[in-house]
């Protein structure tokens, strides 16, 4: 069944149809997935690269995608509804189908990846103009454009070779040739090096072209990297920031290290990589010094925490001596830096697993960091009960918990509605007496 490529159109002779989409749940637990059955079909009446839509869910969606090119299997990851889907397919081809001039489909993108554009032109009415480029798909797009996006150089290099071979075959004419070039839409922002063919032979123009071909070959392989397993992908982002630490660009790296886990679809399990390669037993200094590092991450990203949780974890267990009685410190410096999420450490904080390190030092874990994880509770429900008042600071306001020989959490119940933590504070002339260390 077909509908409307632009389903605010009711005419039920508009000529630009599509195939309605449809989709299979796949899978049970967390390794379900929605194959998109059809999304070939799709996307070839849309003019578009399959791997557009099916990534632009991906965005909307918050999950995953997968494009096994070869079988024609495009996912996303998580059970979805075809209806849900078909209406989300809308904003896809609102934003980067239809001409804003004339609400037309006929439209190709023309993507500069130097200049970090994406041109739109219109084969209907004529309209060049850029896309805007803040959503999250277009940075795939230009990483991945599409075929048509070749540059002037080999489009004009095709038609002179078919242009000579036609005069050779005695069918050629000159009026054909000018045909040629009405018919083919004017690529927006094109590269300079097109126009002046005089100078093709210099040695610059042989040198912009091996860049153009580099950059191209590039792209092939950012695209054959989204087809790689997910193992596979990991270890291209670990070696990518192990390289990064190696050079010495690892401190103001941040950004770009964020886009290759974006680029690998990788970008939750980016902490659990993060604390690998950067914490030791220095941990507490580590956590300031790449603070920027990991908040790209772990920002409103809950996903992204439990894996800077499981990191930790695995840390514990290769310092274990070091790091072991310091469980309930490193909690709270990384729920201080905003690392960390109340509700995530409590959910954390309910069930042992062996996931990253064995049964046995799991449970010491969790042992060691019940001082912090009872702070958390207590402080939320006096905090859920409290009028919003600000209570006096009196004795009656710290709480000292022995928990070890070594180690003593104090809990200060100061409350101030002006504060960005859950309405909780530590005093001042308490914060040296938070913990102590044997040195």
């Amino acid at each position: 069944m077909s509908v409307n490529v632009n389903r605010n159109v009711s005419d039920q002779f508009y000529r630009y149809k599509m195939p309605r989409l449809i989709a299979k749940v796949e899978g049970k637990g967390n390794g379900i997935k929605t194959v998109i059955v059809n999304m070939v079909d799709v996307a070839k009446a849309l003019n578009r690269p399959p791997t557009y839509p099916t990534k632009f869910f991906g965005c909307e969606l918050g999950a995953q995608t997968q494009f096994d090119m070869k079988n024609d299997r495009y996912i996303v990851n998580g059970s979805h509804e075809a209806n849900k889907l078909q209406d989300m397919l809308d904003g896809f081809i609102r934003k980067f189908v239809l001409c804003p001039e004339c609400d037309n489909p006929e439209t190709d993108l023309h993507v500069n990846p130097k200049k970090q554009t994406i041109g739109n032109s219109c084969k209907a009415c004529g309209y060049q103009g850029m896309l805007d480029t803040r959503h999250k798909l277009c940075t795939f797009i230009l990483k991945n454009p599409p075929e048509n996006t070749d540059s002037g150089s080999v489009k004009k290099d095709k038609e002179k070779k078919n242009r000579k071979k036609d005069k050779e075959n005695g069918s050629g004419s000159s009026e054909a040739g000018n045909h040629d070039q009405i018919d083919a839409p004017d690529a927006v922002d094109r590269d300079d090096d097109d126009e002046d063919w005089a100078e093709e032979t210099t040695e610059e123009a042989q040198r912009r072209r091996m860049e153009e071909i580099s950059d191209h070959a590039k792209n092939l392989t950012l695209s054959e990297d989204l087809e790689k397993t997910l193992e596979e992908r990991v270890n291209l982002f670990y070696n990518f920031v192990k390289q990064k630490k190696e050079n010495g660009t690892i401190d103001s790296a941040d950004k770009d290290i964020l886009a290759e886990a974006e680029r690998l679809d990788v970008k939750a399990m980016g902490p659990l990589i993060l604390s690998e390669l950067l914490f030791d037993e220095n941990i507490r200094d580590q956590i300031k010094k790449y603070k920027r590092h990991f908040l790209r991450f772990c920002h409103n990203n809950k996903k992204a925490q439990k894996y800077l949780l499981g990191g930790f974890e695995c840390l514990v267990k290769l310092h274990q001596s070091q790091l072991l009685p310091r469980v309930p410190i490193i909690l709270k410096d990384l729920y201080d830096a905003d690392l960390l999420e109340e509700d995530v450490i409590l959910a954390w904080a309910e069930k042992v697993s062996k996931k990253y390190v064995s049964k046995e030092l799991a449970k010491e874990i969790h042992a060691k960091a019940a001082p912090f994880v009872k702070w958390l509770k207590e402080a939320e429900e006096e905090s859920e009960g409290s009028d919003g008042e600000e209570e006096e600071e009196d004795d009656e306001n710290v709480e000292v918990f022995e928990k070890s020989d070594s180690i003593r959490l104090i809990r200060l119940t100061a409350y101030s509605p002006t504060l960005t933590k859950p309405e909780r504070a530590w005093r001042p002339e308490d914060l040296k007496r938070l913990l102590r260390f044997p040195t």
